[in-house]
């Protein structure tokens, strides 16, 4: 059984150090990473799936690090986070550290001490362990305790298929998911069920969480593929 890459979130406003830096990670470093130019993309990143590492610039578009990086501490979120700046004043690394950042590096950086940086907070952490409670539409789901809750705080009884379904459509969503992908993810790759078991189960999860064509949220099916869950923004 193989091992997943660890995530990498590269938040940086500067599309070709982005690039770069997408580049060298996942060819040198072999990590799987996602991207980010503002504030507001980051945040949609992390809502999506879990990071084990944040590269986070400081100066950005539609905010700043320092202040996302805070904004993530007060919420829970203990994935490390490196701050990539051309801010080396002693004040702004103070202020970096200060916000929650685990390290600071400054620009320009040399790519092997960056590469022995990233490999060093990845092995340090083991792996940053995913938020353990998730939200959408008003709704939720507290992975701990497998419990779901309505936005009125009503308890949602789901089977153990049916949580970990929702659970894997959270974390991926957005993105397109194959039955197979699903199977694989929810019902394990060493037993066989039929790819239609997916359907009648998005169905019965629908049901209980009382979906409609005006709710906030939506599992939809993406034809000759899979499917694909959709939650309203702000939600």
């Amino acid at each position: 059984m193989t091992t997943a890459a660890p995530t990498v979130l590269v938040v940086e406003d500067d599309p070709n150090l982005r690039l770069a830096l997408r580049d060298n990670l996942e060819h040198q470093g072999g990590y799987a990473v996602e991207e980010a130019a503002t504030v507001k993309e980051a945040r949609e990143q992390l809502s999506r799936r879990d990071f084990q590492l944040i590269l986070l610039d400081v100066m950005l578009p539609d905010g700043d690090g320092y202040a996302l990086c805070r904004t993530l501490r007060e919420e829970g979120l203990g994935v490390p986070v490196l701050m990539l700046t051309a801010r080396t004043l002693e004040e702004d690394v103070v202020r970096g550290f200060e916000s929650g950042a685990q390290d600071y590096l400054g620009k320009p950086y040399r790519l092997r001490e960056l590469l022995a940086r990233v490999g060093a907070h990845l092995k340090r952490s083991g792996g940053v362990a995913p938020a353990k409670l998730l939200r959408f539409a008003g709704y939720s789901v507290d992975l701990d305790r497998r419990r779901v809750e309505t936005p009125e705080g009503a308890e949602v009884e789901l089977t153990r298929k049916e949580f970990d379904l929702l659970a894997f459509f959270l974390k991926e969503r957005e993105r397109a998911l194959k039955r197979d992908e699903i199977l694989d993810a929810v019902w394990g790759t060493d037993v066989v069920v039929d790819p239609h078991t997916v359907d009648n189960f998005v169905s019965s999860l629908k049901r209980k969480l009382k979906w409609t064509s005006a709710s906030r949220f939506s599992i939809q099916t993406v034809r000759g593929v899979g499917y694909r869950m959709e939650v309203e923004r702000g939600s």
